[in-house]
């Protein structure tokens, strides 16, 4: 099984300088470089399962000439050309189902591949490149993308490369008939390169543009989705219809144009080509008339040449199809190729975490942004040691939790854990010493079980329940028609915020961690639940370094020590009691 999901992975082909620059046509080569044996027997079983077609002019004219020219021929002639094109025509059936498994199992293992590629990279990319780009924007390439480029492979195996063998086998068989029908034949090349070369570049920005306004949409059809709640709240549902109305007029009039513009490649085309096929009838049955060809040969060659017309006319047919699907190639590309990945790219792994933590002269500001968010911050933690951090909002708290998790980097300073400098660690092994409950804690559409054991399938009964317990969670899985087993809902829909906050709480619980991150932790809890849920903390904090951010200065009232910051600084720094007592800042705060 870890085989077949390793050979999932398709990043060796996007990584570094050169792939970037790799046209999308080569890229899409090199992700089928491992399957060309499968396309190699596809084409084998194509050329014999359409065979028919290419035998058909000929038994078709042979017939013709048999009846037209009765002393040259005679009956066992024509039970042969039968038998034959029966024999040939019952084959299909077998060699058809070949052809298109052999396909299917290149295609699908590339499209499950890219799919599975895209999400490995997006695990790795920085939270920086995820609040760039939104979710439904992302959604987008994984799902819409992957599926235009799953549609352009499969036109290039069960369109553009039979045509091509169509091609040359008509070819062939015209040249070896005459070697003049065979010449007129290929002139018909240069005029589809030209009709080619004409739209492609109207075509490839039309279709950018669509794109970019579809990713534009499914981010703001994921924003409204989120937004319901407020919008209703508010009564302003008529104002995101407006919103929602505007984005879709926009992909509307730029869909129409590349219809427009695809309909006038097509309709160009075609008159091109039956322009051509006129020619050829009358060409060939000039040569006949001449007496250099029977009369049943004007039928052959009128068949062929329009089955050269038919391949080339599907080349040229799908060609708008291909453009849309490179497009998307370029589109997902854009997150593969990009280099904003995980801040942090130590490879050290220690056997265990004290939680020993020293910030030195730490300057931190978001990208895009000229303010600094924290300053020439500095401080020591000791490994146990349960710190708070206080101050009013926009001081620097939340993010100093970022840093701590690794989510950020500083600009200036260092941090060091342990005594190493955070470069050094592992972040994989590192944040697998961490339990975070946060404010607003994300929980997925599975059950109460799996969202509290996320990431840890071997976990006890005993020790679920001992987590459970502590997180006064008890209560909530009772109420429930299936307990453990039922489903949160997406986001955990079905849950009260307290319930949801209660799960994320157990679940930080039951990893028996060595570093807890508490980001206002139990601000969506009653007060029964709060003090329950407190006296369980404070068990689980015991002898493990915690770091606790928190509004309610009486959650903070048995930390070790209390950081209040102002503006990115610390200003002061004691226990409760001590800071009370220097009626500074602190004392401020806890009045108000």
């Amino acid at each position: 099984m870890a085989k077949t999901m390793e050979s999932l992975d398709f990043s060796k082909w996007f990584e570094g300088e050169q792939a970037a620059r790799i046209k999308p046509l080569r890229l899409l080569s090199r992700l089928y470089r491992e399957h060309m044996k499968e396309i190699g027997l596809s084409a084998f079983f194509y050329a014999i399962k359409a065979s028919p077609v290419w035998i058909l002019p000929l038994v078709t004219a042979n017939i013709i000439n048999i009846v037209t020219y009765p002393d040259q021929y005679g009956m066992r002639d024509f039970w042969i050309n039968l038998v034959v094109i029966l024999l040939v025509i019952m084959q299909n059936i077998l060699t058809h189902t070949l052809h298109v498994s052999y396909i299917s199992k290149a295609v699908r293992h590339v499209e499950a591949g890219l799919r599975s590629t895209l999400v490995r990279k997006l695990q790795k990319l920085s939270l920086g490149f995820h609040g760039d780009i939104s979710a439904g924007k992302l959604q987008s390439k994984v799902l819409r993308d992957v599926e235009a480029i799953d549609f352009l492979s499969r036109q290039i195996l069960m369109n553009i490369i039979p045509a091509i063998i169509n091609l040359i086998i008509i070819i062939g068989l015209t040249l070896y008939h005459s070697w003049i029908v065979a010449l007129f034949f290929i002139f018909l090349a240069p005029m589809s390169i030209l009709l080619v070369r004409f739209f492609r570049t109207k075509m490839a920005t039309r279709n950018r543009d669509v794109r970019k306004n579809i990713e534009n949409m499914s981010g703001r059809v994921s924003e409204t989705m989120e937004m319901i709640p407020v919008t209703r709240a508010h009564g302003l549902e008529d104002e995101e219809i407006r919103k929602v109305d505007h984005a879709l007029q926009h992909i509307r009039e730029r869909g129409h144009r590349l219809d427009v513009l695809e309909a006038y490649f097509g309709s160009s085309s075609w008159v091109a080509f039956q322009i051509f096929q006129v020619a050829c009838l009358f060409f060939t049955a000039y040569l006949s008339y001449l007496g250099y060809m029977k009369v049943g040969d004007i039928v052959m060659y009128q068949g062929f040449f329009g089955m050269i017309v038919g391949s080339v006319s599907s080349i040229i047919n799908v060609y708008p199809n291909l453009v849309k699907g490179f497009e998307s190639l370029h589109s997902i590309t854009e997150v593969l190729h990009s280099e904003k990945t995980e801040e942090y790219q130590g490879k050290l792994k220690p056997e265990q975490l004290k939680g020993e933590y020293r910030f030195e002269h730490v300057g931190f500001r978001y990208p895009d942004s000229d303010r600094h968010v924290l300053e020439d911050f500095n401080l020591s933690v000791k490994a146990g040691e349960k710190i708070a951090f206080v101050g009013e909002s926009g001081s620097g708290k939340s993010t100093i939790l970022n840093l701590i998790i690794g989510f950020y980097k500083p600009q200036t300073g260092r941090v060091f854990i342990d005594g190493l400098p955070m470069e050094d660690w592992s972040m994989k092994r590192y944040r697998q010493s961490l339990a975070i409950v946060l404010q607003n804690n994300i929980l997925f559409s599975g059950t109460i079980r799996e969202n509290i054991t996320y990431g840890l399938p071997h976990i006890t009964e005993e020790r679920l329940q001992q987590a459970i317990w502590m997180a006064n969670l008890q209560d909530v899985i009772d109420a429930l028609p299936e307990g453990l087993e039922s489903t949160v809902g997406e986001h955990g829909g079905r849950l009260s915020g307290g319930q949801r906050q209660r799960i994320a709480i157990a679940r930080a619980l039951v990893r028996d961690p060595k570093v807890i991150i508490l980001d206002e932790a139990t601000s969506a809890l009653d007060n029964a639940s709060e003090k329950h849920v407190q006296q369980a903390m404070e068990q689980l904090m015991e002898g493990r370094t915690t770091f606790i951010v928190a509004h309610r200065l009486s959650t903070v009232r048995n930390a070790d020590r209390i950081v209040v910051m102002k503006r990115g600084r610390v200003i002061e720094m004691g226990s409760y009691e001590e800071l009370l007592a220097q009626k500074g800042e602190f004392y401020k705060l806890k009045n108000m």
